[in-house]
């Protein structure tokens, strides 16, 4: 009785998929549901916690299973602008791991250098303080890491 009810295709939920109405053909299309797609970024947060012992090539192993899994299941429905969204926060999160994980200005400033950096624009980044975020959402960082 608690699931069952009559709604428009619009509110409805149906194993994880959602509804809408295609604005060129008129037709109704299936995509991932909301309350899954904030599923799927709660799981995709709790694997990038830096927390969480572990390299980042076994967390990318992990984050790689879980995200097969959900396009593999959601497939049938239209998701390009969610997984968008997710894919570059998620990008974001990896590059804060990798800017902790360089822990002193000296060690950031080499392993920008490495990933072919300029010295000066590597140095000021490395001496910049301690703001990861910013730096991982710098336009040269997102176009190296």
């Amino acid at each position: 009785m608690t699931k069952t009810h009559i709604t428009r295709p619009m509110k409805l939920k149906y194993l994880g998929f959602g509804f809408h109405k295609d604005s060129k053909t008129k037709k109704w299309k299936c995509r991932p549901h909301q309350e899954s797609v904030k599923k799927f970024k709660d799981r995709l947060k709790g694997l990038t916690c830096r927390k969480i012992p572990g390299t980042v090539t076994g967390k990318i192993e992990k984050i790689n299973q879980v995200t097969r899994g959900w396009i593999n299941y959601y497939a049938l429905g239209s998701m390009k602008t969610a997984m968008t969204k997710i894919d570059a926060h998620l990008r974001t999160r990896l590059r804060v791991i990798i800017w902790k994980q360089w822990k002193v200005p000296r060690k950031r400033q080499w392993g920008l250098q490495k990933l072919g950096v300029g010295k000066d624009l590597a140095r000021l980044t490395a001496y910049c303080g301690d703001r990861c975020y910013w730096v991982a959402t710098m336009m040269f960082m997102v176009i190296i890491l």
